[in-house]
């Protein structure tokens, strides 16, 4: 499974599952004045990391496909990478959040933790070890410096 399964089509995953709970049990369902509107602002949220993510990868000229990180031709630490070394994953979280909170399950507080778990250990963890060996001690030295996910 590692670096099998693109990322966005594991937010794609846990937002139908999200929704399916939702839809299937009525009973485990909030409401609060203002979610739809807070739903919205993590939506944009979700946005802004992935946006300048992708933007600094195309400045640098290095892939951003997560299933071939060894065709990464320069490690990235500048911009938003200074603040987390998976802004993209960041990013996902966020709009799995907002999903979440729009179609109200209680039950999404068990599918967000395993989203975060599932693209830890079959994306980033992989992606590590690949750049460890590309990258050797400058990518340690990031490693020190930035954290995982924030």
């Amino acid at each position: 499974m590692k670096l099998k399964v693109p990322p966005p089509l594991v937010l794609i995953v846990a937002v139908m599952l999200t929704y399916a709970a939702g839809s299937w049990f009525p009973g485990l369902t909030f409401s609060f004045p203002g979610q739809v509107v807070l739903a919205a602002i993590m939506f944009f949220l979700g946005l802004i990391p992935d946006l300048l993510a992708l933007l600094t990868f195309i400045r640098r000229k290095t892939t951003v496909n997560p299933m071939k990180p060894g065709e990464t031709t320069s490690l990235v630490t500048d911009g938003i990478y200074r603040l987390s070394r998976n802004p993209m994953y960041l990013g996902l979280l966020f709009l799995l959040v907002a999903a979440s909170l729009y179609f109200s399950s209680y039950l999404s507080f068990i599918i967000i933790p395993g989203f975060v778990w599932y693209l830890t250990e079959f994306q980033i963890k992989p992606e590590e070890k690949i750049l460890r060996e590309t990258f050797g001690e400058t990518y340690e030295k990031y490693l020190t410096k930035v954290r995982r996910w924030v």
